[in-house]
């Protein structure tokens, strides 16, 4: 693939994970959720492997494949398989390729998705904490000088704060009107 090429396929596969996260995040179900974030997930490794950027690609890629696992299965051991997967990962890229120190800051906020992806029940709480491994990818995608990692969390942050916000609303709401 010449330059160009490359150039193209990094804008698309980063725009179309950014609209399609953007929806997911606007789930009102977790199962919704995880099918949703997955395909955008998968776009976006491809986005960072396209870069360069293994540890966002790696990352990412394994969150694809652990939000479509996580529809069905949310046991302890699918837990541990998908954190085990990151360090191995992690370990290999900083040991063997000798990757810089930041790919942690990506594996970090890969470890903080599986966890709240596979363990947390409610959208609201997965919202919340969301919020620092969103943060910590934006950090690696400043770092690595990705637009559209840096637009894809601007937008997720965004999108979060303001769905708490009108959930919060909604709750004020319901709670006025029951005390009426």
């Amino acid at each position: 693939m010449d330059d160009f090429a490359i150039d193209h396929a990094v804008h698309v596969f980063g725009a179309l994970a950014l609209v399609i996260n953007f929806i997911g995040y606007r789930q009102e179900t977790v199962y919704r959720y995880r099918l949703v974030t997955a395909f955008a997930l998968a776009f976006l490794s491809l986005h960072f492997f396209l870069l360069g950027a293994m540890a966002a690609g790696i990352g990412l890629a394994i969150g694809a494949v652990r939000n479509i696992v996580a529809l069905r299965y949310q046991s302890v051991s699918v837990l541990l398989v998908f954190i085990l997967l990151n360090i191995v990962f992690c370990l290999w890229e900083w040991f063997v390729l000798k990757n810089e120190v930041y790919l942690f800051i990506a594996y970090t906020a890969a470890m903080i998705f599986t966890v709240g992806s596979i363990v947390l029940k409610s959208a609201t709480t997965i919202r919340r904490w969301f919020i620092v491994a969103e943060s910590l990818m934006l950090m690696y995608s400043l770092i690595v000088l990705s637009p559209f990692g840096v637009l894809f969390n601007v937008s997720n942050l965004t999108s979060i704060f303001l769905k708490l916000r009108s959930d919060k609303r909604v709750k004020a709401a319901q709670q006025l009107g029951q005390s009426e």
